[in-house]
């Protein structure tokens, strides 16, 4: 455990079925009268953005919507995204959709207060200095945590690599949990997302940073997401599992932002920076590989899982229940028919010479893994999965 922590917190959440409606309550309180909302075609195509940009504009809101976000965005979309913002003399972001959008937003939202370049940014040779225009995230997958975090990812096509961008600054000020915008979520969007928030979740009660804050939320997560994350899969419109599901989600994105995620993450990066794996499957089929490659360092860890799983483990010793809960994530990503074959990606042995160079150099998730991360360990991790 860290010796010294901290919680970052979201200025407000609003959440339950048609909280959606309390979307001009929030914009009044900001006196935002240019407001623009950042968004995906898949999300702008549902309809999920039509209501809150009515409710808006019957309140006298000007509105600009941007949304062409792509699922990997590279630092020159978001830039471009930034431009849109600024000639529109934005006074608030509005994140609708899963972490692509959310992640945009909030850099956005930074460029339009702080001089400073986003390529930089990226590299590390600049700093954030000044919080952005307010910003007010609404997701409509259970997944990234996004709305709760201090991070933003970010794609560097030249590197084929995603980076995460870090700043306190990033926080979001609002957030809205409605689970009423997410029950027609596809079943493996639901599957996918669903893991990530668990990945998250548990990545960040082993990481090295973990601290009673992180593990607060951190394990009410994966008690709400475990409970109901089959529910959710198989019974879209059940509203409440998919409440659980938000806020598991956010609880983890709440962990995030005081204890960090571990090797998983660093693993995932390059998966989806060079083969654009979506981030919550390569999440998804790396964890249970990852969580056994640790269980000799996280058994009493793993047992609490379990516990918090809900998982029958009386009569088990401290081993035995740890290795339950990594049967369970294997259950659960072929209950959930979470699968991706790597080989039709055109990933080969051949090839993990250059994902294990990518993974080496996110140093910041995998110095937090409880257990040194080889790059032999991650050739071994990664030939599993192919």
């Amino acid at each position: 455990m860290s010796s010294i922590y901290s919680l970052l917190n979201i200025g407000k959440i609003v959440a339950g079925a048609g909280s959606i409606e309390q979307i001009t309550t929030i914009a009044a309180d900001y006196e935002a009268k240019n407001v623009v909302i950042i968004t995906d075609q898949g999300v702008w195509g549902s309809g999920l953005v039509d209501n809150p940009k009515a409710l808006l504009e019957k309140a006298g809101v000007n509105v600009q919507v941007i949304n062409d976000t792509p699922p990997e965005p590279t630092v020159d979309q978001v830039n471009a995204i930034f431009q849109a913002a600024r000639e529109f003399e934005c006074q608030m972001i509005i994140g609708i959709g899963g972490g692509s959008s959310m992640d945009t937003a909030k850099i956005v939202s930074l460029l339009l207060t702080n001089s400073v370049n986003l390529r930089e940014l990226v590299k590390g040779k600049a700093q954030i200095k000044r919080r952005g225009v307010p910003t007010l995230m609404i997701p409509t997958t259970a997944g990234t945590g996004s709305e709760a975090t201090p991070n933003a990812i970010v794609l560097v096509p030249e590197e084929e690599l995603k980076v995460g961008i870090v700043s306190e600054k990033m926080v979001p000020d609002c957030v809205i949990l409605d689970p009423n915008l997410t029950i027609n979520l596809p079943q493996h969007i639901t599957a996918n997302t669903g893991m990530d928030a668990l990945c998250h979740a548990i990545e960040c009660y082993i990481s090295k940073k973990a601290n009673p804050f992180s593990d607060t939320f951190a394990l009410k997560a994966i008690t709400l997401i475990s409970r109901s994350i089959r529910t959710a899969y198989h019974d879209g419109h059940n509203v409440a599992a998919r409440e659980d599901m938000l806020l598991g989600a956010m609880f983890g994105g709440i962990s995030i932002a005081t204890s960090s995620t571990t090797a998983v993450h660093a693993l995932s990066y390059p998966l989806g920076g060079k083969y654009h794996i979506p981030h919550g499957l390569s999440n998804a089929i790396l964890l249970p590989d990852v969580m056994k490659f640790n269980l000799d360092v996280c058994e009493e860890k793993f047992k609490d899982i379990a516990v918090a799983m809900e998982l029958e483990i009386s009569g088990s010793t401290t081993r035995q229940a740890a290795e339950k809960m990594i049967d369970n994530l294997y259950s659960l990503i072929k209950d959930l028919n979470v699968t991706c074959d790597l080989r039709a990606k055109g990933i080969n042995e051949a090839a993990l010479d250059d994902l294990i160079e990518a993974a080496s150099k996110v140093t910041r998730l995998l110095d937090n893994n409880p257990k040194v991360v080889t790059k032999e360990d991650m050739r071994a991790i990664y030939k599993k999965l192919l």
